[in-house]
């Protein structure tokens, strides 16, 4: 059975390499390693922002949810599907806008600083998000080859071949990877969803061996961290915490608005939501469904100390061979996927906010790309690090959420529908947000609210303080001139 598996990561692996070695051949310009030269069809569009969004965060933090809270753990994904019925109007815009970088937007509608402070954030979240997808990547090398690849060599060998791949093609590298991938995932777990409910007993065998809370609304979370008290109340706002961040990062989203830049035309960017916005419901829904099935499975032993391997675990002792190592090389190449998007997307930061806006801004294409490459490396290595010593992927993935979606949602959206915001209004939104949700996890911070800060998580806070600041400083200053506002009028 080990060969089988070697077999396929042994496809998977030559398949991405030779995509990624393919399509570096064809980059030339920065335009084609930043936004693929603004050549993508909306059938490729779809699959590189479903493949991008459901990496690590859904595989592994979504089904250590789902493992502890059952169905109520679709409160996580259902963010994400509310803020597609948003993007389907902001994406004709975002390609019309058609720059290179988030912060490139920023500058134009708000200011100089908002771009620099833009980009800090972005930093801070992007290579977060990166991190625990090389956790994640570990944790399956391990599952595949238990006693000869540990989680941290994996996680190691994970990091090694994302920044190769990511470095050689940029984004159309990281784009054409994706369709292959997300054509793979998508059709593996619809045909392993129902053979693991049957294998469970169906919903009688589940409501037999599950406990009835995963069954219900609000799940777990209506228990406080004690399991003493439960309150409906409680459940709301902790279900909140898990929705409310993955809302806001997709709706700000700088991997996806790049995207858009990256589209053939505005009407391929708003087609290639409508199929964005399906697969998600399909995806999402099936991966929380195989992570329960797998929980009456396997109750107990390794997985329950390790709730975030559910599905590898699952692919590789609850289905059969070659449909296990399909499923598992699967979850292999999706987490690839969002690694290369989450890192590649810092790096175009790096290159284009920074070393072409105030370093170099003559630099010719040939060193632009060697400079690319360099950031991709670079970022690469500072999330390995954060990876080896991070703990848990579902709090690296709230974190990593809350400043974005405190720091720079807020921001964007105001660029598209508000015509009162103003520079330094964006720039307190900005700064604020950051502050707040690095601050909140500091001990010396954390001990002096102990009984406020212990069991929650930063985002209703930072978003509160960042709104506030946005709104109030907007009140006090001079409004947006008219040729701030006309690039981003429907």
């Amino acid at each position: 059975m080990s060969h089988l598996y070697v077999a396929v990561l042994v496809v998977i692996v030559v398949g991405l390499l030779a995509v990624a070695l393919y399509r570096a051949s064809q980059v030339k310009t920065k335009a084609d390693y930043l936004v693929a030269g603004r050549s993508l069809p909306a059938i490729v569009l779809v699959l590189t922002l479903l493949t991008s969004w459901i990496g690590a965060g859904s595989l592994f933090a979504g089904a250590e949810n789902a493992y502890k809270n059952g169905f109520a753990a679709l409160w996580q994904p259902a963010g994400g599907w509310l803020a597609l019925l948003l993007i389907y109007f902001i994406a004709p815009r975002a390609r019309k806008f058609a720059q290179f970088t988030l912060p490139d937007l920023l500058e134009v509608r708000y200011n100089q600083t908002a771009r620099v402070l833009g980009t800090i954030a972005i930093l801070f979240a992007y290579v977060g998000i990166t991190s625990y997808q090389f956790k994640g990547g570990g944790d399956v090398l391990h599952l595949i080859f238990p006693d000869t690849v540990t989680a941290e060599l994996g996680t190691y060998l994970i990091a090694a071949f994302v920044i190769v791949t990511t470095a050689l093609a940029g984004m159309s590298s990281v784009a054409y990877m994706d369709v292959a991938i997300g054509s793979l995932v998508t059709v593996i777990c619809v045909i392993a969803a129902p053979y693991l409910f049957l294998q469970a007993g169906g919903w009688s065998g589940l409501h037999a061996v599950l406990p009835p809370e995963y069954f219900q609304v609000l799940g777990n979370y209506r228990m406080s961290p004690d399991h003493v008290r439960q309150s409906a109340g409680m459940g709301i706002i902790r279900a909140l915490e898990f929705m409310v961040p993955t809302l806001l990062l997709m709706l700000g989203n700088q991997v996806m608005y790049q995207k858009f830049f990256s589209a053939k035309s505005e009407k391929d960017a708003r087609l290639s939501v409508v199929g964005w916005t399906l697969g998600t419901l399909v995806l999402e829904t099936l991966i929380v469904s195989i992570a329960v099935f797998g929980r009456a499975l396997y109750p107990t032993g390794e997985v329950a100390l390790h709730p975030r391997e559910i599905i590898p675990y699952t692919a590789r002792h609850g289905l059969p061979a070659v449909l296990g190592a399909v499923l598992l090389g699967a979850v292999f190449a999706k987490v690839i996927s969002t690694a290369s998007n989450y890192l590649f997307s810092p790096a175009t930061n790096l290159v284009n906010d920074v070393f072409v806006r105030y370093i170099a801004p003559g630099a010719s294409n040939k060193r632009v790309l060697i400079v690319s490459r360099l950031a991709v490396v670079l970022l690469g290595c500072w999330a390995l690090y954060q990876a080896v010593y991070a703990e848990s992927i579902l709090q690296k993935m709230l974190w990593a959420y809350t400043i974005y979606s405190a720091a720079l949602t807020p921001v964007v959206l105001a660029a598209f529908y508000s015509k009162r915001v103003t520079a330094w209004g964006a720039v307190a939104a900005i700064g604020s947000g950051t502050v707040v949700t690095l601050a909140w996890d500091v001990p010396q911070v954390k001990a002096l609210f102990p009984h406020i800060l212990a069991d929650r998580d930063a985002i209703f806070p930072a978003l509160f303080v960042a709104v506030a600041a946005m709104i109030v400083v907007s009140l006090v200053t001079k409004p947006p001139a008219a040729d701030q506002l006309a690039q981003f009028a429907e």
